[in-house]
């Protein structure tokens, strides 16, 4: 009983078969049969290997939120520099809600205000990113995956010459709106706000040209070019105003080389001589106005999964088999065809003339 069981059972599960056997002695091989053969494993390997270079990439996703960290403090990251002397000049914060922050972070240290022209290699490649970053956002991206890191700053001193300032180093801030600034005098507390005492420096020592080596805000990592860096704007005039308006838009970074909570921004600027006479009122200095915007971007590098990857692997073979099977059967039969009748058109017997 036991082995009319396993041979029903037996015979039950061939007839499920739905891959069935033919016998050799049925089966006839011929030359266009191995010539489409080998075209459709030379197609299924090159596309095979071109589907793993996918599999091998990664792309950015870009997810948008609610900034819901208000408590926590914003760092400033500073390294700019001037064409005055560090005692005619300042540089400090002032927030939205009129407090002014202590600049004990910041550095003043006497340099040559040299221009971009002849700084280094790594300063114009720097230039270079920036300008193909305004015309294909999507470089964006490699640089995230690269981590590429941000040139330092060089500086040649001459003793004989240090006729500019250097203003570098860190502040940490309320995270709210507000203006930093460098601007003529040291500043000093005041009860409506602050004050610059400018009265001490003549105007002929007037010159805010200057040269943004680094503004960043947050932790300083790889892959964030920022706007700014490397911008060189240089004045004929004494008393000049520059402002750059920046829109800051935390940012959470998640790649494969950083992980990491920093900020991005975007930067319009303007730029006027100050001139009472016409109209043309204002202080003469270099202010950045910033806000913060209340979306937080997260950008993740994602991979192809392996199932997927997989999933299409199988597409493309048995698609690549199936399609060429069909196409020789279909080509066979036209050539059939076509053969048939060109020998019965060899073989239709001729009339005779009586």
């Amino acid at each position: 009983m036991r082995r009319l069981t396993k041979k029903k059972a037996l015979t039950l599960v061939k007839e499920l078969d739905a891959f069935p056997k033919v016998p050799e002695s049925y089966v006839e091989s011929t030359a266009s049969g191995g010539t489409v053969s080998l075209i459709a494993f030379t197609l299924m390997a090159v596309l095979a290997f071109l589907e793993f270079f996918v599999y091998r990439n990664t792309w950015m996703k870009y997810e948008y939120e609610v900034d819901k960290d208000f408590s926590s403090k914003l760092r400033i990251n500073v390294d700019i520099t001037v064409a005055m002397r560090c005692q005619y000049i300042g540089a400090d914060v002032l927030d939205l809600a009129e407090n002014m922050v202590a600049s004990d972070g910041l550095k003043y240290e006497p340099v040559i205000f040299v221009s971009l022209i002849v700084l280094s290699l790594s300063f114009r490649t720097l230039l270079h990113i920036q300008e193909r970053l305004r015309v294909e956002h999507a470089l964006q991206d490699l640089i995230f995956k690269a981590a590429i890191k941000g040139a330092p700053p060089a500086h040649e001193d001459s003793p004989s010459s240090l006729r500019a300032c250097r203003i570098h180093g860190h502040m940490y801030v309320n995270k709210v709106a507000g203006n930093f600034h460098v601007t003529v005098g040291k500043s000093i507390p005041h009860p409506r706000g602050h004050a610059h005492l400018a009265a001490l420096v003549s105007h002929d020592t007037y010159n805010f040209s200057h040269r943004i080596d680094q503004l960043s805000f947050g932790e300083v990592i790889p892959g964030i070019i920022n706007p700014l860096d490397g911008t060189e704007k240089v004045s004929a005039e004494s008393n000049h105003m520059f402002q750059y308006f920046i829109t800051i838009v935390p940012t959470k970074l998640n790649t494969y080389k950083v992980s990491a909570e920093t900020n991005q921004y975007s930067v319009t600027e303007q730029e006027r001589v100050i001139n009472h006479a016409a109209g043309s009122h204002g202080v003469s200095g270099i202010f950045m106005k910033y806000d913060i915007s209340s979306l937080m971007v997260k950008v993740t590098e994602q991979h192809m999964p392996l199932w997927q990857f997989l999933v299409r692997l199988c597409g493309i073979i048995g698609g690549i088999f199936s399609t060429t099977g069909m196409l020789h059967s279909v080509v066979g039969f036209l050539i059939d065809v076509f053969c048939c009748r060109f020998q019965m058109g060899i073989y239709r017997p001729l009339k005779v003339n009586q």
